[in-house]
């Protein structure tokens, strides 16, 4: 669903005053969030499910998972529990195929030291598979996505243009796509766990809304407005990306997200065609806001840790004309 037809349904919705609810779904945050207890305990709770993009039913299974429980880590949490929601389309997926999905995803909550509870199956005509996830985080601890200070620069762990590589493997363009499989697959956890050391002042994972549409929601709800600039160079990008855009291989929501979010950005440099900043990402890295001393460390860090491609990709400014510069 694009960000605007959400904005639309959602506007209207409104539910009494709780003293204990920290997030709700006015705020466009990863997970909802609740204090449990006087300790400084707060649960997260987040909910998400994809349709197939490969071919393996494991490995969708792991891809699946991983999305669902990026949500916790990128709010400085940790995965307790998740239940399956798996929508089945038997008229194309065994049950043998079913079985390998549901142990990917398994996988990766074990991976996450998470326990599987259970879950709700059905029938669809299109097979999606997702999680939803409770976590827990110590209140002084939970990141939120739009608390980024001026001066932050902005550190992205993973690759970008999952959309349009799995595009082009569902067309018959691609044969593998190893890389991004590989990226998809990692969980941010680790991520989370070694960025525990620095001052995050602002976190979000990159997901449905593409890299641009995420860095929005960083700016534009904060409690004082400004502008990212992005440094379009420096984004890494999935290799096989700028083939695919030559051949026109572009996801429908990566046009959307553009259509949502473009009157939001202004060019400060020539990038050509700037579709890839709007791709639809699912598994996507986390996207980090933090004091510009400690940026690089963090990258190292990342790195060390197996985000090979993780990198500084722009900062934190003062309210400019537009609340995203390509630079």
């Amino acid at each position: 669903m694009g960000p605007e037809d959400l904005r639309q349904m959602t506007s209207l919705l409104k539910q009494p005053l709780f003293k204990d609810l920290v997030i709700g779904f006015e705020d466009s945050e990863d997970c909802g969030a609740f204090v449990l207890d006087s300790q400084g305990q707060i649960i997260l709770n987040t909910v998400d499910f994809i349709t197939p993009i490969v071919d393996d039913p494991y490995i969708y299974g792991q891809i699946a998972a991983a999305n669902s429980l990026s949500d916790v880590f990128a709010m400085g949490g940790r995965a307790v529990s998740a239940l399956n929601l798996f929508m089945w389309d038997s008229a194309h997926v065994s049950k043998e195929m079913a079985r390998e999905i549901l142990q990917g995803g398994l996988s990766k909550i074990t991976e996450s030291h998470a326990m599987l509870l259970g879950g709700h199956t059905t029938t669809d005509n299109e097979q999606k598979y997702g999680l939803s996830v409770t976590g827990v985080v110590e209140s002084a601890r939970l990141w939120r996505n739009n608390t980024a200070q001026i001066g932050d620069m902005l550190v992205l762990c993973k690759p970008i243009g999952s959309g349009i590589v799995s595009t082009g493997l569902k067309a018959r363009v691609l044969t593998h796509a190893d890389e991004m499989v590989q990226s998809l697959c990692k969980l941010n956890l680790y991520a989370t766990q070694v960025a525990q050391k620095y001052q995050i002042h602002a976190c979000t994972d990159i997901t449905g809304f593409g890299l641009i549409g995420h860095i929005f929601e960083m700016c534009a709800k904060g409690k004082a407005p400004y502008s990212a600039l992005l440094y379009s160079n420096d984004v890494p990008v999935f290799t096989q990306v700028n083939s695919l855009l030559q051949e026109g291989i572009i996801p429908g929501g990566t046009y959307t997200n553009k259509e949502a979010f473009g009157a939001f950005v202004g060019l400060e440099c020539d990038v050509g065609d700037d579709i890839i900043y709007y791709d639809v990402q699912t598994s996507g890295g986390l996207l980090f806001a933090l004091p510009a001393s400690e940026a690089k460390e963090l990258v190292y860090d990342l790195r060390k840790s197996g985000y090979e491609r993780a990198s500084i990709i722009g900062e934190i400014l003062p309210k400019q004309q537009h609340t995203i510069i390509l630079g």
